[in-house]
């Protein structure tokens, strides 16, 4: 905080260098920010403060599919509408999100955290694949979709996944080119996932 200008007290200098933290962020857009938070009512700037805090302390990952959750298992492999049968493979939990607004999704999904990717040190062994293999082995799931993103990365790591799984017995189906390859599940429009999701294909 060395480089803030003299006569900024040390509370907002201290939000500003925090909020400059955060991705894509900048110096001019953190003063903008913390400018805001210090002209707001009090009830509407401590709910944002509240909020943050609830996060760190209240989520975790599901035991069972590792997507976040304040409850274990979370709401959706403890639904017994959903079927369990089906495990949708995604790389983050913000994919669940996503692919759960489309209302496609009837099974249950299992959250691998992150893409195999050895350039940048993220081996197998790091994700939660392992885990994944063990759900099939239960001997309770038809058919595992692999919705990981059509990058390179997300299709090497489908590809291993298919490994592992290819003496188990379940159907593994693929996500269909709906989604431009290149791209990521995030970034995706509802009617590009119908696409992918209802024209998946048998690998």
């Amino acid at each position: 905080m060395n480089d803030l200008p003299r006569g900024i007290p040390e509370s907002l200098a201290r939000l500003m260098a925090e909020l400059n933290k955060l991705p894509g962020i900048g110096p001019r857009s953190a003063e903008r920010i913390a400018f805001h938070l210090l002209r707001a009512a009090a009830e509407d700037a401590l709910p944002l403060a509240q909020a943050i805090v609830d996060v760190k302390q209240n989520l975790r990952h599901c035991s069972q599919c590792f997507n976040l959750t304040e409850s274990d298992p979370c709401v959706i492999c403890g639904d017994p509408q959903r079927d369990a049968s089906l495990i949708v493979v995604v790389e983050q939990p913000k994919d669940v999100m996503l692919l759960e607004q489309t209302g496609l999704i009837r099974g249950v999904y299992h959250v691998l955290m992150g893409h195999i990717a050895p350039l940048e040190g993220v081996e197998p062994g790091d994700l939660t694949i392992d885990a994944l293999v063990n759900r099939v082995r239960a001997g309770t799931v038809r058919e595992v979709l692999l919705a990981t993103n059509p990058t390179l990365e997300g299709d090497g790591t489908a590809l291993y996944i298919q490994d592992r799984l290819k003496n188990t017995g379940v159907t593994i189906s693929r996500l269909a080119r709906g989604l431009p390859v290149g791209s990521q599940v995030e970034y995706a429009s509802r009617a590009m996932l119908e696409a992918a999701i209802t024209g998946r294909t048998p690998l």
